[in-house]
């Protein structure tokens, strides 16, 4: 008996399709091997099955049912001249044809996959690759779309990765099913050279020639045909001819046992067409996937500001005989810079400033430790000098390789005594009632490189109306368009130049000083200012009643 036919007729056409499966799905699912797209057409309407006495035709529970010579059936023996109609008015047509005649209105027979179905079938994989977003699923469609088209057993999708080289992504089964495994389990030589060379490659039977002993893997899982294509992405200038990007980001690679439809010369075009938008939609998910990602990590590092801002003290202090304003102000997201506020036992006001080497992340978050341990360690250290001794120790421990913190750390009396250590920091100044300026440099390293590091101290007395600058190399270092540095000498002249002595007023003069002299060039450091401010001895009251 000769293989039997479908004489269809619908809103696309006529054509002639082989019942070449079984069984035989039709439907308007795009996988159906009769692909119909009519509307009263269920996705999945019905099937031919083979019997012993014949081919059977079942309704598979479509909504609008399935009718052989006029008569509604679920389940009928197909004869020769049955006629079958798929729904009612806008449903679909076809006769069943087993014997090797015409057709039954004389109409000569089609070839078995013609090319209406595989524009069909193209039509409704790219309408499927525009709407994709997610990768995973594209690199699905992708693969289920081309088998459709071609009627291979499998698919593979392979991308170009961060190498050049060829990375396996996927690969799909003609029913739809991600085959197992994370690798490439054919001879991975017809896609490298499809790759490198840009051209399609078909090969009609690895058996033939010299190809046996060049992939023999293949061979040996019973493959016989292969159809591979490169995917090239091409992208134009709008409204004009002019390519900006031409590349080929990877490989579409499809085999079979026997020959069928995939090696007809009409799928090699629509496969070239599908391979086209393929690369577009792929790199779009790409894109899009990478925008995802940039959206989630800058969320996550707006998240560890607001963190990193709610460990810092806030911004102004006013004590019983002192004043303080500070500010923070991060590079990237997040910085390395910190300042701190430390309110001793005894009454003395500790303060600090630290800058930790490098930026974003990995600097905050060495910053965040030193932070914590400085606050832990004035506690029971006897001095400036003793509480770096005792944090430098702590940080070696960690041994954080190219690592290290540059701080400043001091203690104030109410009587005016200002006990201090540098770690190595940028010497603040010193700005006395008459303006004259001395820099604190007395101390030692920066910390977290060595261990046993000595540290000294040195103690000076504020008077009333005395300040002091703290900053870190963010601001003496700022750049403008030009790359000139601000330098230390603008910090004196923005001291000098401000209209008030007190603690708030200086650091807000410096800072838009330093706006000023780098207006549109980019921030190229964290920029922090810590001022204190002396104002003398409080009375006995305030002292009594500690700070505000």
């Amino acid at each position: 008996m000769a293989s039997p036919r479908l004489d269809v007729n619908d809103q696309r056409g006529r054509r002639v399709v082989p019942v070449d499966r079984d069984p035989f799905t039709i439907g308007r699912r795009i996988e159906s091997d009769l692909h119909l797209t009519n509307g009263d057409v269920s996705r999945v309407h019905a099937e031919i099955t083979a019997a012993v006495d014949g081919f059977r035709l079942c309704d598979r529970g479509s909504r609008h049912g399935t009718f052989v010579n006029g008569e509604a059936v679920t389940e009928h023996r197909l004869a020769h001249g049955d006629r079958v109609r798929l729904g009612r008015r806008d449903g679909a047509e076809f006769v069943f044809l087993s014997d090797d005649g015409a057709s039954v209105d004389g109409s000569p027979e089609r070839a078995a996959v013609g090319e209406m179905r595989q524009v069909a079938v193209l039509l409704e994989g790219l309408k499927a690759l525009s709407s994709g977003k997610v990768l995973d699923d594209v690199l699905a469609m992708v693969v289920d779309s081309a088998i459709a088209v071609s009627r291979a057993e499998r698919g593979f999708i392979m991308l170009a990765g961060d190498d050049g080289g060829l990375e396996f992504k996927l690969g799909r089964s003609r029913d739809r099913a991600t085959l197992p495994g994370d690798t490439f389990q054919t001879s991975r030589k017809i896609p490298e050279e499809v790759f490198r060379a840009g051209r399609p490659r078909i090969e009609t039977d690895l058996l033939d020639g010299g190809l046996a002993d060049r992939h023999m893997g293949t061979i040996a899982l019973g493959i016989r045909n292969v159809l591979c294509v490169p995917l090239r992405l091409v992208r134009y200038v709008e409204s004009q001819d002019t390519v900006t990007e031409d590349r080929r980001i990877g490989v579409l690679y499809l085999d079979s046992r026997t020959k069928g439809p995939l090696l007809a010369p009409e799928t090699g075009a629509t496969l070239d067409a599908l391979a086209a938008e393929a690369a577009v939609a792929i790199d779009n998910a790409r894109l899009y996937r990478a925008a995802v990602e940039k959206a989630r990590l800058d969320q996550e590092m707006a998240t560890a500001a607001e963190i990193q801002q709610a460990l810092l003290p806030t911004r102004s202090r006013n004590g019983p005989y002192f004043d303080a304003a500070a500010e923070m102000l991060p590079c990237l997201a997040i910085g390395g810079d910190f300042f701190e506020y430390i309110d001793l036992p005894d009454g003395r006001f500790g303060f600090a400033l630290g800058d930790v080497s490098g930026k974003g992340p990995p600097a905050a978050l060495l910053g965040a430790l030193t932070q914590g341990s400085l606050a832990a360690q004035t506690t029971v250290a006897s001095g400036p000098a003793d509480a770096l001794i005792r944090l430098n120790a702590a940080l070696v421990r960690r041994a954080i390789e190219g690592r290290f913190v540059t701080l400043f750390y001091a203690q104030l009396d109410p009587d005016g005594t200002l006990t201090f250590c540098n770690g190595g920091h940028n010497p603040p100044f010193l700005v006395g009632g008459g303006g004259d300026v001395r820099r604190l440099e007395t101390g030692g390293m920066p910390m977290g490189l060595f261990d046993g590091l000595p540290f000294t101290e040195e103690s000076v007395t504020m008077a009333p109306g005395d300040f002091l600058v703290l900053f870190s190399d963010g601001v003496s270092e700022a750049l403008d368009l030009n790359g000139a540095e601000f330098e230390d000498e603008r910090i004196l002249e923005s001291i000098a130049g401000a209209p008030a002595r007190e603690a708030p007023v200086q650091l807000e003069h410096l800072l838009s000083n330093v706006k000023k002299f780098t207006a549109g060039a980019p921030q190229n450091d964290d920029v922090t200012v810590v001022v204190v401010a002396y104002r003398g001895p409080a009375p006995a009251s305030a002292a009594a009643a500690g700070k505000r």
